[in-house]
């Protein structure tokens, strides 16, 4: 047994696979159903609503189904997708042993101690059969999976064989006297649907289960006698064929294994053995300690069985399903179906060589396990478990190909064997802890001690050496010195694969593979959550490996990658260029062609092979943030700006790069005050002052933009700094540059104006300012500070500046290969060009008196004059044509008044930023963009017909505005109205438009609508739902659990809109009976409220009885009752139910039919029924006839129906 995935839980009493994904259903005795991952070993949900045990449990093999039957006596069905029981079905009058789900039809099967077994259409939610005639507990009753046949297992005894042909033919084509039986001999007697074929009476005790085999005639049945019996069957007679003996103690659960002529059971002497079907003998038993087994499940599919014994479960497989194969050269040597075969990559062909069918080799999990190949001597080793462990060896004959020959093996018993030289192989005898050389005779020419005492396995590790596993632990083994030349940690490996070429090796292990070079130093491990199943290198030094999902690759430093996903696990057998062939579990050759960009992509930047990475960045297609983020991770930002559109993104990747122009060039686009605030600090990182100062200006931080004129001397910028600050009121920020200036009468004013007296007298009398100092002491009396004596203290001035350069010597930012390769080049030239005349130094940002922003000129214009007057002349620099805003700007700072003007610029209306910020309807339908507005509706949910949004549009836009009325003579001021504002918010951020229409208020609408229902007011209702249908496509919530409810709220008007329609139209049609009757009978089958739908109900019962079509209304009060309506109703029903069974039919024909699921056309109002083609409203999601598409949907009026949309998006957080 290889034990896949174990669990602990309580005892375990149902298991279901699932077809298809890699989950089991396990219930519990405690009355939990536990749903598992058990390729990865996680439980993904619980379900807990039984109370009780719950016995029985199947998925359904196509829908999100499972079904589940417990001691409650209740059958839930649920959906695991939702996560919820969907309903639940009641009959059974004591607890149900198995449910199980019909293959193709909505039938569920049950068995229960109440002696009967019933057949559910899950569908219909009703039971079609009972099948009576057991009389004592039934303990599991299932389907054939291709015959309609039922078997079922009892206490008293017996096997029962059931024919349900007759129910099938009545579900595929339901017969005029469909009611033929009342439903109370239907109850009592199980009617005619299902008859008993066979009754097989063999075992002495109570039978707990029977099964058939899935392709064979057979069942396998499992008793309180505590053996197994094998049944056969033909039309007309079933017959004992064997009995397996062996268990102990009650044999709980037997199956088929579905791909194998085996049969498995379990039971409580708390083992499972495993019969060989053909010899019917016992081929292996295993057993556990403490735990009985209840259970067992088979997967439909995959070689993979699961058992539910006391403390949990367990899934396992018998045997192995890795094929044994060995690679050389150009052709694969493998063995299938007992016949070694060889496989040419470059032909195709497929070859079988020599039959290696052993004798006597009975019993599981015995198969080949490992194959070794010499080429010197066209020889094969294979190693099996044949015995505890052996191996044969084979000579393959030279002009074997073509040819099946039987040949006899040298054999031996060893744990594994492998060739070390031309003419010799290893042994591991772990018996004695050695290592045995043979020659190709199979005689033993040397031995020598095992390097470890825990050594269990040897791989090939070159000519003369051998890797040993110890424990945990891999040894590199000399044969020849008998000495370990080294070692390497490496959790139980289980397989070794060689490069090319020797030089490296990859050692797998169950979850993790480690490459190492051929002395076993370690490059690097890989972990992984599931299974590694094999792995190969390719002609470039890649491993590539799979898992038991996904095909991946391993460079040596250990970056690895998804290839590509698997639907079945496959063994490597060779990588070629973008080519893999493996072999798959059945032993059959794959090509798989994979797209191997990525990795050698990755291979290039590791040996440093730039020229292959800037071509195979111009001609690939590598995209995606995996790239952008391994190309940042491993140093390569400049290659990563290659890929990158976004502008974020490229700032980031420049500033990490120590590229400015590029930074500069993004945070330009960018604009953001963080920006300008990194391109400062890595400017000034590298010593580019002038960028510095740009992104200071930027950024408006006067603060550092004085500092930096300060360090860089530049006098003249740091006096209109003082200016700023004094138009800008900042006291400090005046008296910091007075102080940066050393402007003492300027430093003495500003104290004297901030109203600090004594301390204006002390700077001016320090300082020498004599008279302003004696006008300061007039002004204090006597309350003049004392001054300090003038031998002690220092004047705090800051030193004159001697030389002022553009720039600084900038810091050196080493380039890569790759900079300036992506068309990018002249950018560098081009910047040099602009520092050269100091560019950055330009422009400054000064607010005016009323705050705002304006721009100065803060050239150094002397400096320029001074430089052309050297004696080569220096640049030639012409008169630049500048606009005459900046002309203007530059004239009023020059002026000497001393404040300045600047008209305001303004800015963009707030109708304008709510349209640019939001891709939502009816925020744009609020700031007056319809156009925009009728555009996104139109892509998102098909809407053709605006005319009823007209209204809502204007009611929108106009809530979202208000008018401030000022002075006569002025005109009134347009407020725009935000939603969510408060105080503390920021003047300078917009938020979104406030709206009238509200969930809240649907919701208020909503239930008025439904108590006009109630009152029968079916046009004021209409129009209710109408509206409530027709103002979603503008409403907007702030979550996704109001998107939810939103959308919930859609289809609840939907429904409603349909079937009051269907309503009114049934009161237009009075003398049509035909009509009426079908009408009122599409009217029950909208999805209404309880309330509303029992009053349909009524209705329709009402009209079928009165046109005498007792067969409709008979099934109208029977859905009726099963809503549980008042007395009076109730009685009302029942007795119509009774008049209407005494006479079973219709008297009218009518295009309606209840066991066939339907939904109704919007537009003509008829069925549409399961399976048959429709079109759908892409806004309302109402369904038509195909004939209606393109024309505009009678349901919402408002899309186009089977036109293409998107979806409703009516949320901000549907859109980050």
């Amino acid at each position: 047994m290889l034990t896949k995935f174990e669990t602990k839980s309580n005892r375990v009493k149902g298991l279901s696979f699932h077809p298809r994904r890699p989950w089991i259903l396990a219930s519990l005795h405690s009355g939990v159903i536990q749903l598992w991952d058990y390729r990865m070993g996680t439980l993904l949900d619980r379900f807990d609503e039984h109370d009780g045990p719950v016995r029985g449990v199947h998925f359904h093999i196509s829908q999100p189904l499972f079904v589940s039957g417990g001691d409650d006596y209740k059958i839930k069905v649920w959906n695991y997708k939702l996560r919820r029981c969907l309903f639940t079905l009641l009959g059974h009058l004591d607890y149900i042993r198995t449910v199980q789900f019909h293959q193709e039809y909505p039938w569920i099967v049950s068995a229960s101690d109440d002696q009967t077994i019933r057949i559910w259409n899950w569908q219909s939610r009703t039971c079609v059969s009972v099948l009576t005639g057991h009389n004592h507990y039934v303990m599991c009753a299932s389907f054939h999976i291709k015959e309609d046949l039922v078997v079922s297992a009892s206490l008293d005894q017996t096997v029962r064989v059931w024919d349900i042909s007759a129910l099938r033919k009545k579900t595929v084509s339901p017969a005029d006297d469909i009611l033929r039986l009342s439903q109370m001999n239907t109850d009592l007697f199980g009617g005619g649907d299902a008859v008993v074929k066979y009754v097989l009476e063999g075992h002495d005790r109570g039978v707990n289960w029977a099964a058939f085999h899935p392709s064979l005639p057979l069942i396998v049945s499992g008793a309180d006698d505590r053996q197994v019996k094998l049944w056969r069957m033909n039309d007309t007679k079933a017959w004992e064929v064997d009995t397996l003996r062996g268990h102990v103690n009650n044999v709980s659960c037997v199956i088929f294994h579905a791909r194998q002529d085996i049969i498995v059971s379990n039971s409580e002497d708390k083992s499972i053995r495993v019969w060989d079907m053909s010899k019917r003998t016992g081929v292996q038993t295993f057993r556990r300690e403490h735990d009985r087994f209840w259970i067992l499940a088979a997967h439909p599919e995959m070689n993979i069985l699961a058992a539910g014994h006391d403390s949990g479960m367990i899934v396992f497989k018998l045997e192995r399903e890795r094929p044994a194969y060995a690679v050389f050269g150009g052709t694969l040597y493998y063995v299938k179906e007992r016949f070694l075969r060889t496989y040419d990559f470059a032909s195709a062909k497929d070859n079988q060589l020599i039959s290696i069918r052993r004798a006597g080799a009975t019993g599981m999990n015995q198969g080949p396990r490992t194959l070794a190949f010499n080429p010197a001597e066209n020889a094969v080793l294979i190693c099996s478990d044949v015995e505890g462990g052996s191996y044969e060896l084979y000579i393959i004959p030279k002009d074997s190909v073509g040819k099946t020959e039987t040949q006899e093996a040298k054999r031996g018993l060893g744990a594994s064997a492998v060739f070390v030289a031309r003419n010799r192989f290893a042994v591991l005898d772990k018996v004695h802890n050695q290592i045995l050389f043979k020659n190709l005779r199979n005689e033993v020419t040397k031995k020598c001690p095992a390097p470890s005492a825990t050594t269990d396995v040897i791989f090939f590790a070159g000519t003369g050496m051998l890797l040993c596993r110890s424990d945990d632990k891999i040894l590199l083994f000399d044969a020849t010195q008998r000495t370990i030349l080294s070692e390497i940690n490496a959790p139980f490996v289980k397989y070794v694969v060689w490069s090319n070429d020797m030089e490296l090796v990859a050692l797998l292990s169950k979850h993790a593979l480690i490459i190492a070079s051929k002395k076993l130093v370690q490059k690097c491990t890989v972990h992984e959550t599931i299974r590694v199943k094999s792995a190969a290198w390719d002609d470039m030094g890649v491993l590539i490996y799979t898992t038991l999902n996904h095909m991946k690759y391993c460079l040596p430093n250990g970056d690895n990658g998804i290839i590509k996903t698997l639907d079945v696990p496959v063994y490597i057998t060779k990588v070629s260029g973008s080519t893999v062939y493996c072999l798959d579990r059945d032993g059959k050759n794959r090509i798989i062609q994979i797209d191997a960009t990525e990795y050698l992509f990755k291979l290039a930047l590791l040996q440093k092979k730039y020229d292959h990475v800037l071509q195979m960045i111009k001609s690939s297609q590598l995209y995606g943030q995996s790239i952008i983020a391994y190309l940042q991770q491993k140093g390569f930002p400049e290659v990563a700006l290659h890929f990158v559109k976004d502008e974020r993104t490229r700032f980031n990747l420049a500033i990490e790069c120590g590229n400015i122009e590029v930074a500069v060039a993004s945070a330009k686009e960018i604009d953001e005050k963080d920006y300008w605030y990194r391109l400062g600090v890595e400017a000034l990182r590298q010593g580019n002052h002038e960028i510095v100062e740009y992104s200071y200006q930027k950024t408006k931080n006067f603060e550092r933009l004085s500092f930096l004129y300060l360090i860089t001397g530049n006098l003249e910028k740091l006096s209109k700094m003082l200016k700023i600050a004094e138009m800008r009121h900042d006291v400090m920020g005046q008296f910091h540059n007075a102080s940066y200036l050393g402007d003492i009468s300027e430093k003495v004013k500003i104290l004297e104006g901030s109203g600090h007296l004594p301390l204006a007298y002390v700077t001016a009398a320090v300082h020498g300012l004599d008279d302003v100092a004696e006008r300061l002491a007039g002004e204090l009396g006597e309350n003049i500070p004392p001054l300090p004596l003038k031998e002690r203290s220092k004047l705090l001035l800051p030193p004159a500046p001697i030389l002022r350069d553009h720039n600084w010597p900038l810091l050196l930012v080493s380039k890569s290969f790759f900079d300036g390769t992506f068309g990018e080049a002249g950018m560098v030239a081009e910047q040099e060009d602009e520092d050269a005349v100091g560019a950055w130094g330009e422009e400054l940002v000064i607010p005016d008196q009323n705050g705002e922003n304006g721009q100065i000129d803060v050239g150094d214009d002397q400096e320029r004059e001074a430089g052309q007057e050297d004696e080569e002349g220096g640049w030639d620099m012409e008169d630049l044509e500048l606009p005459p805003e900046v002309i203007a700007n530059d004239v009023a700072v020059g002026a000497s008044q001393p404040s300045v003007f600047i008209g305001v610029s303004p800015g963009a209306p707030t109708s304008q930023i709510w349209t640019q910020k939001s891709s939502l309807a009816g925020e744009q339908a609020a700031a007056g963009a319809f156009d925009t507005a009728m555009r996104l509706l139109s892509r998102q949910l098909g809407i053709r017909n605006f005319e009823p949004l007209k209204p809502l549009f204007l009611d929108l836009y106009l809530a979202s505005q208000t008018l401030l009325p000022g002075l006569v003579s002025v005109p009134v001021i347009n407020l725009a109205l935000e939603r969510g504002w408060s105080e503390n918010a920021s003047p300078n951020v917009r938020g979104s438009p406030a709206l009238i229409f509200k969930l809240s208020s649907l919701e208020e609408k909503l239930k008025l609508a439904y108590k006009t229902t109630t009152e029968g007011k079916f046009t004021e209702a209409l129009r209710l739902f109408l509206s409530i249908l027709q103002t979603i496509p503008v409403i907007v919530v702030d979550s996704r659990k109001e998107v939810d409810e939103i959308k919930e709220l859609l289809s609840i008007a939907k429904e409603y809109v349909l079937a009051l329609k269907i309503e009114l139209k049934r009161k237009e049609v009075k003398d049509d009976a035909v009509r009426q009757a079908e009408l009122a009978a599409y009217f029950t089958h909208c999805n209404l409220q309880p309330t509303h739908l029992r009053l349909s109900l009524q209705s329709a019962m009402a009209i079928a009885f009165k046109f005498s079509n007792f067969n409709s209304a008979a099934h109208f009060s029977r859905r009726l009752l099963e809503l549980n309506p008042p007395s009076q109703v109730a009685t009302k029903a029942r007795q119509v139910l009774q008049a209407c069974e005494k006479n079973p039919r219709d008297e009218l024909n009518i295009n309606y039919d209840p066991r066939n699921p339907f939904v109704v056309c919007g537009a003509t109002f008829t069925p549409i029924y399961k399976g048959s083609k429709d079109s759908a409203c892409p806004y309302c999601s109402a369904k038509f006839l195909p004939e209606i598409a393109g024309k505009l949907c009678p349901v919402c009026d408002l899309a186009a129906v089977g036109a293409d949309a998107s979806g409703l998006l009516c949320s901000p957080t549907q859109i980050r």
